[in-house]
């Protein structure tokens, strides 16, 4: 915190823009196709396949969807937010630059594959917990909003590494090569923290509550104007 407030406003918020046309975006995203792969595959399983287990499938390829879609973002974004780029790259514009003139694996799409699980994961979980987690705490008197504020804590603290592992993967641009892939990279984050799992999760409560607000304020909004709509 005395580091960040040294550095200033203008430093905490560099690379605000990318999240912030993702969080945009992401929730008309996340809840529109996930609704309609949720409809087309109610239609071609059988009636007994569980409801759960079909959101969750539903939500999975929603996050692959996602994935596709929104790594160059998170591509720029971590560039952005890493101080040992600030010298040669210190606009968006040049972060985009830079990524533009190389290969779509190493430059926009860089760290794809994680990403892809951890959003394939995430929305899964996500949609597979939301409704039976809603109602065992209705069956305590709690909202249900709650369901979503506590499915978000969960999620983000099984997905927490994949999280750390994306963010190290696309930190860097222009020194990547071709043997600093996933596997390379995931032996280096395990090495960086000492092979402890709990060095590993260092900075994580912060994402957690992030996560938790995030997921919980979309799927209120959402829940609400679902509700409005239909009554």
């Amino acid at each position: 915190m005395v580091q960040l407030y040294g550095e200033g406003l203008r430093k905490l918020y560099r690379g605000v823009a990318p999240p912030l046309l993702i969080r945009t975006l992401q929730g008309t995203l996340l809840f529109s196709v996930q609704g309609e792969l949720y409809r087309y595959s109610s239609s071609v399983v059988p009636e007994h396949f569980p409801r759960p287990l079909l959101q969750a499938t539903a939500g999975a390829g929603t996050g692959v969807a996602e994935a596709l879609v929104f790594t160059p973002f998170e591509r720029v974004q971590n560039v952005l937010q890493n101080s040992r780029n600030d010298h040669r790259l210190q606009t968006q514009r040049s972060v985009v630059e830079q990524l533009y003139s190389e290969p779509l694996a190493l430059g926009f799409y860089r760290g794809l594959l994680p990403i892809i699980a951890r959003n394939a994961l995430g929305s899964g979980l996500f949609f597979g917990l939301k409704n039976p987690v809603r109602d065992a705490l209705d069956q305590k008197g709690l909202s249900p909003v709650a369901s979503s504020f506590i499915s978000g804590a969960l999620i983000s603290l099984f997905l927490y590494p994949l999280s750390v592992l994306v963010a190290n993967m696309q930190a860097g641009v222009g020194q990547e090569d071709a043997r600093g892939g996933l596997k390379s990279s995931t032996h280096k984050l395990w090495a960086e923290s000492q092979k402890s799992v709990t060095l590993l999760y260092r900075g994580g409560s912060l994402v957690f509550l992030r996560s938790c607000l995030s997921w919980g304020i979309i799927t209120a909004i959402y829940d609400w104007l679902e509700k409005g709509s239909s009554s």
